[in-house]
């Protein structure tokens, strides 16, 4: 049965979300955290779309310089993320939800190629949507990636998984006194340089009118909890 209609939410997660605090390249207890609450989650509002990184598996600055092409780092980033999209489909079926991954390019058994009818047909349904595969083009971002699948599907946030639970007005890991803002705009997040996202992702969600929450996706239930009906973080958005 199709849901009523409701505004997607792009789930940002870094590839270490799935290592944990693991020196592997996965943690299989964060994973299935991760999936579980993902699922959770999705049953309990709107749709939910994922962005997943690669930086557990490989980071594509790592080559920089080191390659004679200096754009094939980032193509083995994107494949990471697409092996980290394939590793969190698996997850979040073993708990019971339904997933289809995603990528700029068809991989045979792996990834869909990207349809925006079908993806918002889809989420509408219910299933979580994993896109894997950042933007297809090297020098962009995961972040950029995360904005520019939700300004297709018509996303109202970004929920931008941190290791801190918002944005500070100082590293509160150094400075014991560090403010936690509710909310920012836009201006306020650029004047404090607060870092919430590259330039390019963090342009494409001002100018699409879409809120970005960054919160801490380390804690047990923060997921869950930033896909439901009072999400905890910082909100950067220029709605009042």
């Amino acid at each position: 049965m199709q849901r009523p209609t409701l505004r997607p939410r792009l789930l940002k997660l870094s590839g270490e979300a799935l290592a944990g605090a693991s020196s592997e390249t996965y943690d299989f207890a964060a994973l299935d955290r991760v999936a579980s609450e993902v699922v959770e989650g999705s049953r309990g509002g709107a749709p939910v779309a994922i962005v997943v990184g690669g930086g557990n598996i490989l980071r594509g600055a790592e080559l920089k310089g080191r390659s004679g092409d200096p754009t094939r780092g980032d193509y083995m980033g994107m494949l990471a993320t697409l092996i980290n999209s394939l590793a969190l489909r698996d997850a979040i079926e073993r708990v019971n939800g339904r997933c289809e991954v995603f990528a700029p390019h068809v991989v045979p058994n792996v990834a869909r190629q990207y349809d925006r009818a079908l993806v918002t047909g889809l989420l509408q349904q219910g299933v979580v949507v994993v896109f894997g595969g950042g933007t297809g083009h090297p020098f962009f971002t995961t972040d950029t990636a995360a904005a520019l699948r939700a300004a297709e599907i018509g996303a109202e946030e970004v929920l931008k998984g941190s290791k801190v639970d918002g944005i500070y007005n100082a590293d509160p890991k150094k400075d014991p006194t560090a403010t936690r803002f509710a909310r920012l705009t836009f201006d306020q997040a650029i004047a404090g340089r607060y870092g919430v996202m590259d330039l390019a992702a963090f342009a494409l969600c001002r100018e699409h009118r879409i809120a970005i929450r960054v919160f801490d996706m380390t804690a047990p239930g923060a997921i869950a909890a930033a896909l439901g009906p009072n999400p905890p973080g910082t909100i950067v958005s220029d709605l009042s």
